[in-house]
């Protein structure tokens, strides 16, 4: 199948400059052939900062073209799988489930991060078919531009960008935290910048270097979580020292709910934090070398993580650590993550270091997809006009550089949390993003929906497109009133907080928990202000689905048809296909 973009049609909100993609691109650049080779390594290394050199080939009328950054395509299929199958399990699940745990209890975490992730299979599924057919940058508002509306596409770009660049200074933190669990001499300070360090490293290491930092990252977290899982089932039937036979004794002692369906509500933005980051399959799709055929396994990569990683540990977790276990609400937040407690209880005296080891390396994990996420969403927002034009800026070596200094000045914001009020800062820095990745998921399912509608208005067959949503638009439909049932449940709690005796928050407690809309409307209303003129609802008969999209072969799709036709799938290996 191709790999090239039609360019039939330029959306105002398309990519202009990506009208080609190709797997690998491994042949030398004709600045390149011209390099002196006996430069040394770091004349070559500061040299990939500047702007690519113009290619000659491309040349017309005797004039050079302007050089034009691309992202490069070098992630693989392996590391895609392993970002999609590890890539965002960090401080959410780890140490952020602790809360969920004491507001709503074990039967509430089961059913909250469930909900949660059936939703999130839907989204994941709905963003590969989009990512597959049109692998540009900057997914997701690009995709809420030209499917919805422009004006949402702005404030869905803005709010993602500044989910990840004020979740980078959080992750800084929360490592220098992890470490005085072993070391509390050595002043949080200097921890936070020897990790920066290491972020600012992997980063200016190019696309390639994220991808086998994450790699790395990934098995290592995987590798953890499985081996959780086993020791939990150990301890929970008495295998281990400390604990006889546990069973399923928390569900009736303290109980399996801790504040009702109060407390169910409470686990939505809980789970929320610790499933966020699975989209950025959708946003590595326009760095990745053959979209079409790793993206979809990636997509599928999510059920297992969802099922196994989540559902299952935390399942596990509940059978042992009472939801009124004091150490679960400890100001000590890493002495708080109901893995080490878990092991604890179990009595085994040297897994809780190694476990927060893991816990370090999945908060670096987390800090690192945090720059990469923003990074390309501030680049892909500037190349189509979203953004300030010097952040679409795109080095030799296929690095977003401006728009990556941008959100690694943002890791500086580790530093307030040292002040004596720096937590007070924090805490409404984080409140702003605290609700992005509801609004983020439910503009794909919506964005998918409508693509669907336009892709049929306009005379295509559903057989033109390449990998399908095996949740279908009834998925994209579910997980869309899903995300505005949570919005609500999380409404809910602002007014009226767990905890407070039926009794209604402050208007500091409401706005901690929902700053985050008004924020997202600010930026809709001031772009729909200025471009009042321009950006409106956009319907099905104007729709472009042509700019940035990928060139079908339709005489490939009717042979893979015609053999899938001949030989049909057993319908064991049709269930299978949807997961794996």
């Amino acid at each position: 199948m191709s790999y090239e973009m039609s360019d039939a049609k330029q959306s105002p909100y398309a990519d202009a400059k990506a009208t080609s993609i190709s797997p690998v691109n491994t042949s030398p650049t004709p600045h390149a052939a011209a390099e002196d080779p006996n430069r040394t390594w770091y004349q070559r290394y500061f040299d990939s900062f500047k702007p690519p050199a113009a290619d000659p080939s491309k040349a017309y009328d005797g004039e050079m073209p302007k050089p034009a950054g691309e992202l490069h395509r070098k992630l693989k299929g392996r590391h895609l799988q392993m970002i999609a199958i590890g890539g965002s399990i960090g401080t959410g699940l780890f140490v952020g489930s602790a809360g969920s745990f004491t507001a709503g209890g074990p039967a509430a975490v089961l059913i909250g991060f469930i909900l949660v992730g059936a939703m999130l299979f839907c989204v994941v599924h709905a963003l590969g078919e989009l990512a597959v057919l049109f692998p540009i940058q900057g997914s997701f508002s690009i995709y809420s531009s030209r499917f919805i509306e422009p004006a949402w596409g702005f404030a869905m770009g803005w709010n993602y960008a500044m989910q990840w660049l004020i979740v980078l200074p959080l992750e800084l933190s929360a490592a220098a935290i992890v470490i005085n669990y072993w070391n509390t001499h050595v002043p949080l300070g200097v921890w936070i910048t020897i990790f920066f360090l290491i972020i600012i490293a992997i980063n200016l290491a190019g696309v390639r270097g994220y991808g086998e930092a994450e790699f790395l990252f990934s098995i290592i977290k995987v590798l953890a979580v499985v081996g959780f899982i086993i020791l939990a089932i150990v301890i929970d039937v008495g295998g281990a020292p400390g604990a006889g036979y546990l069973g399923a004794k928390t569900y009736s002692n303290p109980g399996a709910f801790s504040n009702g369906f109060h407390g169910v509500c409470a686990v939505f933005v809980n789970a929320a934090f610790s499933f966020a980051g699975t989209e950025l399959v959708g946003l590595a799709a326009a760095e990745t070398a053959n979209p079409r055929k790793t993206l979809p396994k990636a997509a599928k990569q999510v059920f297992w993580r969802i099922l196994l990683f989540y559902v299952v540990s935390l399942l596990l977790i509940g059978f042992i650590v009472p939801y009124d276990n004091p150490d679960l609400t400890s100001d000590q937040r890493i002495t708080a993550s109901p893995f080490v407690i878990a092991i604890r209880i179990g009595g085994i005296k040297v897994l809780p270091d190694i476990f927060n080891a893991v816990i370090l390396i999945a908060v670096l994990s987390v800090g690192n997809s945090s720059t990469y996420g923003s990074s390309r969403t501030l680049a892909g927002m500037a190349r189509v006009g979203l953004a300030p034009k010097f952040l679409g800026y795109v080095d030799r070596q296929g690095r977003p550089l401006a728009a990556l200094v941008v959100a690694l000045l943002f890791g500086g914001l580790a530093y307030v949390n040292l002040a004596p009020n720096g937590g007070d800062v924090f805490n409404w820095l984080l409140a702003i993003s605290a609700l992005s990745s509801f609004f983020t998921w439910g503009s794909i399912c919506f964005c998918h929906i409508r693509f669907r509608r336009a892709w049929i208005y306009q005379g295509h067959s559903l057989k033109e497109i390449p990998f399908r949503s095996h949740a279908g638009v009834i998925g994209s439909w579910f997980g869309l009133i899903m995300n505005i049932l949570c919005l609500i449940a999380q409404f809910y709690v602002a007014i009226w907080p767990v905890g407070n005796d039926g009794k209604t928050g402050t208007a500091e407690d409401f706005f901690i928990a929902y700053v985050a809309v008004p924020v997202i409307l600010v930026f809709y209303l001031i772009f729909k202000v200025i471009n009042w003129k321009s950006s409106r609802f956009i319907r099905s008969s104007e729709m472009d689905l042509t700019s940035n999209r990928r060139s079908l072969d339709m005489a490939e799709i009717e042979a893979e048809e015609e053999a899938e036709r001949l030989n049909p799938t057993p319908l064991y290996k049709k269930i299978w296909g949807i997961f794996c």
